[in-house]
C-alpha cells in the first residue's frame, strides 16, 4: 500500500510554478506566433493582432494551472520542455518552407 507521501502532488510546488511561469510562457508565445505567422492571412492581418494578444493569456493561464498537477518538478520541467521543442520545431520548419 502506497505511503500518503507518495501521492502528494504539492511538494514541489515553487519549482512547478517557477517551470510554468517561464516554460508556459515560451509555450504560449510558440503557439501564438505559429498561429499569427502561419494562420490566415499570414503576419499582416490587421484583425490578428488583438486576437493574438489575448490568446496568450488563454494558453498560458491554464499551463499555469495545470502544471501542479505533475507528481514531480522534473516531469513537469521535462514536459513542457519537450512541448516547447515541438512547437519550436514546428515554427522553424514552416519557417524553412517558405
Amino acid at each position: 500500500m502506497p505511503s500518503v507521501q507518495q501521492h502528494k502532488i504539492q511538494p514541489h510546488w515553487w519549482r512547478k510554478s517557477f517551470i510554468a511561469l517561464f516554460l508556459g510562457l515560451s509555450f504560449a508565445y510558440g503557439s501564438v506566433a505559429l498561429f499569427a505567422w502561419f494562420g490566415p492571412d499570414g503576419i499582416d492581418a490587421p484583425v490578428k493582432v488583438q486576437f493574438n494578444m489575448w490568446m496568450i493569456s488563454l494558453i498560458w493561464l491554464p499551463i499555469l494551472a495545470g502544471v501542479f498537477l505533475f507528481r514531480s518538478a522534473k516531469t513537469a520541467f521535462i514536459t513542457l520542455l519537450g512541448a516547447n521543442a515541438l512547437v519550436y520545431s514546428i515554427f522553424a520548419f514552416l519557417w524553412w518552407l517558405q
